[in-house]
Parts: C-alpha cells; structure tokens; sequence
C-alpha cells in the first residue's frame, strides 16, 4: 500500500497563482497502516488506516471542505483492477488552521484467480482527487513551510515555492 506521489497533496491556489498567500484549501496523506489476510481460496481482505493533515489556507472561503480521494487496486505494474473515490467532509475548528483525520477503510476486497495467487501480485494506491496543475505541483516536488502563509499575510509580499 502506498501514496501515488502526484496526488499525495492537495494544493488550492487562488487564480492558479503558486503563492503561500494564495493558498486556500490544502492536504496532505501523511501515513497508511493496513494488513491483509487470506485463506484457502478466500479473497484478500485488507483493511487500512489513512491519516490525512488538512489545512484551511488565508483563501480559503468558510471552515467547511469535502475532500475526495481514491483507493485503487492494482495488478502489481500494470493495469488498475478496481478504484473508488470518497468523500471526506471537514469542518476546520473556529482558530484551527489544520485538523488531522483518520480514515478506516475495512472494506477492501480483492478477488484472487486461484488459490495459489499471493497478494504480492497486487498493489493498493491511495491519493486526492487533484487537477491536472495539483499533480504537476506535486510532481514537480514544491512545497511551501507550513508558517509561510502567515508571515506572508503579516508581511504582505509573496514568496515562490519551496
């Protein structure tokens, strides 16, 4: 199980401008625990524990956020078995810039072939729901300090990436 790297974040900027001032809405996937069984001819069942921080930038518009994100099973290298996107419906604390959530996900079933194929023939990936321009900021490997947008929104100049 692991985090599809360009969609491990989620960025909102206002006007498509990549500012730490223009930030609205962010996450990020910071942790996944899971474990799998399997018997005899049985499908694999495997539950997880995702830890998403979620973060309300100076743009953001009111304390509520649903997020979307996604669990795709892959045959290990090569085509997508099977995916499902889900909501994760926040409300940021009045004060709070940023709220940890953990999501179980205990569900997750993959049918196997035969009895002798091993879940090691399969891959889980997890990431948000992004645009085209989140994947390329992910892709890309920038990143703002988590205090950034505060001492820029005191300071009110801009600053580029990290």
């Amino acid at each position: 199980m692991k985090t599809l790297y360009d969609a491990a974040r989620y960025v909102e900027f206002k006007d498509g401008r990549e500012a730490s001032a223009n930030v609205g809405f962010s996450g990020e996937i910071q942790s996944i625990s899971a474990g799998c069984q399997y018997k005899d001819e049985q499908p694999i069942q495997v539950a997880m524990d995702v830890l998403f921080e979620l973060g309300r930038g100076p743009q953001a518009q009111g304390d509520k956020k649903t997020y979307r994100y996604w669990v795709a099973v892959t045959d290990r290298n090569r085509s997508v078995i099977a995916k499902q996107t889900f909501d994760l419906p926040v409300t940021f604390p009045s004060g709070k810039d940023r709220v940890f959530v953990t999501e179980k996900l205990h569900d997750i079933v993959i049918p196997r072939a035969a009895l002798t194929t091993s879940g090691s023939n399969f891959e889980i990936l997890i990431g948000f729901e992004v645009t085209p321009e989140m994947a390329a900021f992910n892709r890309d490997g920038k990143r703002f300090r988590l205090n950034a947008g505060a001492q820029q929104a005191q300071a009110g100049t801009q600053t580029t990436p990290q």
